[in-house]
């Protein structure tokens, strides 16, 4: 049988499979169906839109499409309900589905399209599909998890981002510790139940099998906070002492066996971090020296209003969060070899929950304004809007208090926090071209919600360059390459390194090619603009500060 995991992305609150990454989701209906005796492949919905994917060809088709939050997105965008009607219209009598934990949103003529959705674990259904010519709705066993895992891996090398920017979400946990009260109200992940933790030996394997089929970047995500990996006090308590020497071996043993080039982590509750700072900071600290810099701790404050935090069940107090945040600064915000610090929070702000009022946006803000007094460092500040996916809930009651909110954020908190994150000439290294706008070349850095990089002139895409930052907006950075050959570099290219100007990048066209400094400097009778083509300008091999 020849069967097709298509990936129509994943976009869940601790689980991440839009490219650049690849969930663990789809490597384990891949795995699954190798396991099962089928002859797998794997696609993304980006291959299919391009068509490259020809669905008549295969005996099953695997749709894999579980959206929980609204995201934008740089290239890969998830499946949209026409695009997965026209899916299963195409492959009718052979597909089986899984819409996520927000399928209940999904028009039932769509999810009526599709012969079969896999309500709990697709993976497991379509092993017994395959394999019984009949299956039910069930939990994947311990076992099957992590041999499907390693099956799966092989489902990289058929990406469209393998070789390049790839990078596996890799899952530590199942579940929110936070269950046993039901969890914050509008969040999806209590809804999978008790937390079962996977053994430290069974990650590593997984990252072993990814590195062999060609992955060299991961992040241990796809769960609500790794803080609370093997804590013994998971189901007893919702902020579980930490397990620092469970979480520092896992750490320790990945960066030394695989050496990864991008090594990130994601969720953390601020609560926990504040209940526990001894254990806390042992397990910061093994982030910041185990794993690469850049990295990024998604806290989930949500709202700095104790009557929405009550109303909705919320996980952590501002003063909790404060208190998170201090501490990450402390061992984090030394900047690493990627030109970013090593390890900051973000904070996620949703919008829209029970007992908001207009007052609940102002003391947002001024959480924030809180935490720029203090010279603490914020990666990300996330805010959006409600989904009502376990719940009803009365929205954003006034659209202009929620507008006002974000624009003063990102005027007054996001563009000075940017500015400390990376003042100019800030080296920002690896960064991926990945998408072209007129003469303009868009990139990332890979990693947990890299910052968009905008160059002023075109470049290779697919390409990974060093790119010194010239100027910041609210959320992005524009820079140019970094070096600039002044032997080779195109007139656009020279004329974008501040203090150049067309006339200077005219001249230096003009009289290269240059063999030493002294042809080059003296093009400059400016000091400031010397000073600058000095940082930005090399020739070849020749050691531009002689």
């Amino acid at each position: 049988m020849r069967a097709l995991v298509l990936d129509c992305y994943t976009d869940e609150p601790a689980c991440l499979g839009v490219p650049p990454y690849v969930s663990p989701h789809a490597r384990l209906a891949y795995g699954a169906l190798d396991a099962s005796g089928a002859q797998p492949s794997y696609a993304t919905v980006d291959q299919w839109r391009a068509g490259k994917v020809a669905l008549t060809e295969y005996d099953m088709v695997a749709v894999i499409r579980n959206l929980a939050v609204p995201g934008k997105y740089l290239r890969g965008m998830p499946a949209s309900d026409r695009e997965l009607q026209k899916i299963a219209t195409a492959c009718k009598g052979k597909t089986i589905a899984s819409l996520g934990v927000q399928e209940s949103m999904v028009p039932s003529s769509l999810r009526d399209s599709f012969d079969r959705i896999g309500h709990q674990d697709l993976d497991a259904l379509l092993f017994d599909v395959v394999s019984t010519g009949h299956g039910e709705d069930r939990r994947r066993s311990t076992r099957e998890w992590n041999e499907w895992l390693l099956r799966g891996a092989e489902a990289c090398t058929k990406h469209p981002d393998h070789g390049g920017p790839l990078i596996a979400e890799v899952q530590m946990y199942r579940g929110c510790v936070r269950y046993i009260s039901g969890g914050c109200k509008f969040c999806v992940e209590p809804l999978l139940g008790d937390v079962f933790s996977r053994q430290p030996k069974d990650v590593l394997s997984e990252v072993e099998a990814l590195a062999k089929a060609g992955v060299r970047n991961f992040r241990l995500g796809a769960q609500s906070c790794v803080y609370c990996y093997m804590s013994e006090e998971t189901g007893k308590s919702e902020t579980p002492r930490p397990n620092p020497v469970a979480v520092t071996k896992l750490l320790q043993s990945i960066k030394e066996t695989v050496r990864p080039d991008v090594f990130h982590l994601d969720n953390a509750n601020p609560a926990v971090i504040a209940e526990h700072p001894i254990e806390s900071r042992e397990i910061t600290k093994a982030i910041a020296e185990n794993c690469t810099s850049g990295n990024v701790l998604a806290f989930g404050l949500e709202s700095a209003d104790p009557a929405v935090a009550k109303a909705n069940n919320l996980n952590a107090t501002p003063e909790q969060t404060l208190e998170a945040i201090r501490l990450v600064n402390e061992i984090g915000a030394s900047r690493g070899s990627t030109g970013l610090p090593l390890v900051l929070p973000g904070i996620n702000f949703v919008c829209g929950l029970d007992g908001e009022t207009k007052e609940t946006y102002g003391l947002n803000l001024d959480f924030l304004r809180d935490v720029l007094a203090e010279g603490l460092l914020l990666r990300r500040i996330n805010i959006r809007q409600v989904i009502p996916s376990r719940a009803k809930f009365p929205g954003v009651r006034s659209k202009g208090d929620f507008v006002r909110f974000r624009n003063a954020v990102r005027n007054e908190i996001d563009s000075k926090m940017l500015e400390k994150l990376v003042p100019r000439r800030t080296i920002l290294t690896g960064v991926y071209a990945e998408l072209r706008e007129g003469a303009r070349t868009f990139g990332r850095q890979v990693g947990s919600y890299p910052l968009l990089v905008s160059i002023p002139y075109p470049v290779e895409l697919g390409r990974k360059v060093d790119v010194a930052v010239v100027e910041r907006g609210y959320r992005s950075v524009s820079g140019v390459v970094h070096p600039t050959d002044a032997n080779t570099a195109t007139l656009s290219m020279l004329h974008a390194i501040p203090g150049i100007g067309k006339k200077r990048a005219s001249a230096i066209v003009l009289n290269r090619p240059f063999t030493g400094p002294s042809q080059l400097w003296s093009l400059f009778d400016e000091p400031k603009a010397l000073e600058s083509a000095q940082f930005h300008l090399t020739w070849g091999n020749v050691d531009k500060k002689q």
